[in-house]
């Protein structure tokens, strides 16, 4: 048993967590819901473990990459970011009305007029902007509130490196920052060994969820399925092509990011996938006051994945209901789906309520959406599959463009000098 538990142990991650998945998949259709239900503390045990480790490596690795960085670098990552997000989730749509389009998911379907869908309340874009600034500290720590535990992260980290810069308090200040650098590597050594036990839990989370839905919801909605994940094999294709204009080694990207894309595609969780996309980013060598930035924030309103989603999803109510959607309504699905994904961010069943938004906007009829539950837990894996890989995406190329940046004046400075 020990040899094996070392064999185990000295197999690469991304091995193991494939496996995992693979036999997941198997167990769960073989077994059904009967090995399902016995699998599912396992999985749960995996969901804690990661959840467990959010909040102090969120405030850490934050304050600790701040402190690294200087505020008005932090001010143009920012908004270089949310540009890029921006760009990306709109990208994102278009290609799920472009290939849903020549696909036609939904056609020669019939809507079932008394199906029922309870659709969380949008809170819209005003509420998530308040729920940035939590209102007790704690609450943020508690609730994890994504939002209100990167303000916490940025508030503090500045004023720690406002103190570390005082002439008064700089001693101070930077016995600090060895105690939030220290915290910062124990959290570290905690990751390290929670990512022994992802194989475990990925493939008791995976069966579980084959084990659920079974081979009948697949088959009957295998068409919408299909589509989903064409487009988002598609919108990888064009996360290949940004990093290959901005210098980015995709074949050493994918090297590293397999095994948080493999383990939020089992989760379904972008904010419970962060320890270990967090943990991809320094492997790929990206500076901490980057990564511990653009991660946190990503997981909270980057979501590609779930924009494709809803482009494929409104297709697919548009083609039950017979009524195709013309090149205006497509445009306001763009714009409607773009704003919703980031107002939606961070709310329980967030995919079910950007959908509604989405459907009631443009007129779509609402009791679709019930025609897509049945999948949505096989829909939800592969669009937060894509999620996090799109925050990986747009951390490295950001801090590639950051590279450059600090490059281009050395070269000028010895250019003028000769």
């Amino acid at each position: 048993m020990r040899t094996l538990f070392h064999k185990y142990l000295n197999t690469s991650l991304i091995l193991r967590v494939s496996v995992a998945l693979v036999l997941g998949v198997v167990v769960g259709m073989i077994g059904g819901q009967q090995v399902a239900d016995w699998l599912a503390p396992f999985g749960e045990l995996l969901l804690r473990l990661l959840k467990f480790l959010i909040v102090p490596i969120v405030l850490f690795t934050l304050m600790v990459g701040i402190n690294q960085a200087n505020i008005g670098s932090m001010g143009r990552v920012g908004r270089k970011l949310f540009g890029f997000y921006v760009m990306t989730t709109a990208l994102a749509i278009v290609v799920g009305l472009v290939i849903a389009s020549l696909l036609e998911p939904g056609s020669g379907m019939a809507l079932n007029e008394s199906a029922e869908v309870h659709v969380p309340d949008n809170p819209g874009i005003a509420s998530v902007l308040l729920n940035i600034v939590p209102d007790n500290i704690f609450a943020a720590f508690a609730e994890l509130n994504l939002l209100g535990i990167i303000f916490i992260a940025i508030v503090f980290g500045i004023a720690l490196l406002k103190l570390r810069e005082s002439e008064a308090h700089a001693e101070l200040g930077e016995h600090l920052y060895k105690v939030v650098e220290a915290l910062n590597e124990i959290t570290l050594k905690v990751m390290a060994g929670v990512l022994q036990y992802v194989p475990v839990g990925v493939f008791a989370i995976v069966a579980k969820t084959a084990g659920e839905q079974g081979m009948t919801t697949i088959l009957a909605l295998g068409d919408m399925v299909m589509v989903l994940y064409i487009a988002l094999a598609v919108h990888l294709v064009v996360y290949c092509i940004l990093m290959r204009l901005y210098g980015v080694r995709v074949r050493a990207f994918f090297r590293e990011a397999r095994t948080p894309m493999a383990t939020a595609f089992a989760t379904q969780s972008s904010s419970g996938t962060l320890p270990l996309t967090l943990d991809a980013a320094r492997r790929l060598n990206i500076p901490k006051r980057i990564y511990g930035f653009s991660l946190p924030l990503g997981a909270t309103i980057n979501m590609d994945g779930a924009a494709i989603r809803i482009a494929i999803s409104a297709v697919f109510a548009a083609n039950v209901v017979g009524i195709p959607l013309d090149l205006m309504t497509m445009a306001e699905i763009v714009l409607i789906g773009t704003l919703t994904s980031i107002g939606t961010a961070g709310v329980p069943g967030a995919g079910i309520v950007m959908i509604a938004t989405v459907f009631a906007q443009v007129g779509l009829p609402i009791e679709t959406v019930a025609l897509l539950v049945s999948i949505d837990a096989l829909v939800g894996m592969g669009a937060t599959g894509l999620n996090v890989t799109g925050d990986l995406v747009a951390t490295s190329v950001i801090a590639r463009s950051e590279n450059k940046r600090s490059v281009e004046p050395e070269v000028a400075r010895s250019e003028a000098v000769s």
